[in-house]
Order: C-alpha cells, then structure tokens, then sequence
C-alpha cells in the first residue's frame, strides 16, 4: 500500500462523503414525496456541500493518480494502466476494489439524483396541471361563476 496510499486515502474519503450524500439524498426523495418544503429546503444546502466536496476530493484523486501513473512510468492512460505498473500485486488487487467501490458508489448517486429531479418535475407537472384547471374553471360561465346578490329567505321556523 505504500505506493497508493495517497491515492487510497482519497478515494476513501471520497467514499465515505457519498455515503453522507446517498443519505441525504433519500431524506429528500422522502420529503419530495410527503411534500415536506421546509425539510427540502433544509436539505438542499446539505446536499449541495456535500457535492461540492465530492467534485473536490474527485479532482484530488484524479491529480494523485496522474502523479502516481507519471511515478511508475505508466504508458496506458486511467486505472489500468496505473494498476499494470504497481508492483505488489495485492496493493494492485486493492486498488481495483476500491476503485471499484466509487464507481459503483458514483453510479448510485447519479441515479438518486436523476430519480429526485424526475420526482420534483412530476411535482412540478402536477402543480402546473392544478393551476391550469383552476384558471380554466374560473373563465367558464356557471352557477358559481359570480357571486348571487338575490335576497336569501330565512325560514321563519329557525
């Protein structure tokens, strides 16, 4: 692990920052579908942090792998070109699980996230629909268009 331990130090970090982030992300798929505003609201600015830091230590990791590859004299460019120059072939093996795991982490993500935005354009849609109906009942002639100024009869019973 000596000659990767930088690079796998960040891809744990990076890691662990998506795993906060899945958990925020289903708290607001939770909240898009009780329509709970304020918790979006409140979550947003979460949300937002944590991509940014993901964005940061995904930069982070890129950099130390290109430093790592220059190191080691790697011809092939990306991960298996890095993974051919190591030469502990368990540190290699460690490398591709971990790799591994951010993808598949970044692919959950990316899911969560479109599923979210399809929810909240569902919402959206649904709210546009609402207004819509709305404005058309209100432009229709009926009995409940205007406001009737006819004497109302009271019974005399009451």
């Amino acid at each position: 692990m000596t000659q990767t331990r930088n690079l796998q130090t960040l891809w744990w970090e990076w890691i662990g920052t998506s795993e906060r982030l899945v958990r925020a992300l289903h708290e607001q798929t939770a909240a898009i579908m009780l329509r709970d505003i304020e918790r979006l609201e409140e979550l947003q600015p979460n949300i937002e942090r944590l991509m940014q830091s993901l964005r940061e230590a995904d930069e982070q990791a890129t950099e130390a792998a290109q430093r790592l590859a220059e190191d080691l004299g790697a011809t092939k460019p990306g991960l298996r070109g890095l993974l051919e120059r190591i030469s502990d072939p368990k540190e290699a093996e460690q490398l591709q699980a971990l790799a591994n795991r951010v993808r598949v982490a970044a692919q959950t993500i990316q899911g969560l996230v479109r599923k979210n935005e399809a929810l909240i354009e569902n919402e959206l849609a649904y709210i546009g629909g609402t207004l819509h109906l709305l404005a058309q009942s209100a432009q229709q002639k009926g009995p409940y268009q205007a406001a009737d100024r006819a004497a109302v009869l009271m019974d005399e019973v009451a």
